[in-house]
């Protein structure tokens, strides 16, 4: 059964989400499924890159125990499904907050000064971090999609930053296991020398930050395709 855990985990992300999509008549978010589709692809082509590069040098790596055993690039199957799944999940979770909940956004001053103190922390954490890999490359990502969201698209971040704070429920509840809560070991490992070392349980603290910059930049792109009707 550990061999499918990986699986299982990436596939069950997706199930409720992907239900609902096509059984729900109200927001009927599978209307949306091609530039979701799309968005998702356009965001996950550099992280996989990005992934196969870090596995290939070491600063992460995967337990043979809990996948199927079919790899690409030296990365499993489950890592390729993870970029569509989790994306898809945490796409349609947002979305659906909106629809629900039109009012649950920050204000404008509010959202100013969380970005900016999330920038400077950012900012701090790369000054005191740089040359480990994972958390250079993390905030050298995370500052300037951070500025990008402020200064272009600011009522995106508005809608996102209480958003997100839900979406990071499962999220970690997921990267939990994926790091080795619950089970004898992780499923992904990291190398610390290439992190902080901080962790919050068992997933490295980067984490938050490298979900965040994926989950972003799926929603700016999905965005743009909805503003423009690309539906």
């Amino acid at each position: 059964m550990s061999k499918y855990l990986y699986l299982i985990l990436t596939l069950g992300s997706l199930s409720v989400p992907l239900l609902y999509s096509i059984f729900e008549k109200k927001f009927h978010f599978i209307q949306y499924f091609k530039i979701a589709f799309l968005s998702i692809l356009l965001v996950a082509i550099p992280f996989l890159i990005w992934d196969g590069i870090f596995t290939k040098n070491g600063v992460w790596g995967f337990n043979s125990d809990y996948f199927i055993g079919i790899k690409f690039f030296k990365m499993p199957l489950e890592e390729w499904l993870f970029f569509f799944c989790i994306p898809y999940a945490c796409l349609f979770t947002h979305e659906v907050l909106k629809y629900l909940f039109p009012k649950f956004r920050l204000k404008k001053n509010s959202t100013k000064i969380v970005s900016y103190a999330l920038i400077l922390i950012g900012i701090f954490i790369l000054f005191l971090n740089f040359g480990k890999l994972y958390t250079t490359i993390n905030f050298l990502l995370f500052i300037p999609l951070m500025v990008f969201g402020l200064k272009f698209k600011l009522n995106i971040l508005q809608e996102y930053l209480p958003s997100f704070l839900i979406i990071l429920i499962p999220f970690l509840l997921v990267n939990g296991v994926l790091t080795g809560s619950f089970i004898a070991e992780p499923i992904v490992w990291y190398n610390n020398n290439e992190n902080m070392g901080f962790r919050l349980f068992t997933i490295p603290f980067e984490d938050i930050f490298y979900a965040f910059n994926l989950l972003f930049s799926i929603q700016l792109i999905f965005n743009g395709f909805k503003t423009k009707k690309y539906v």
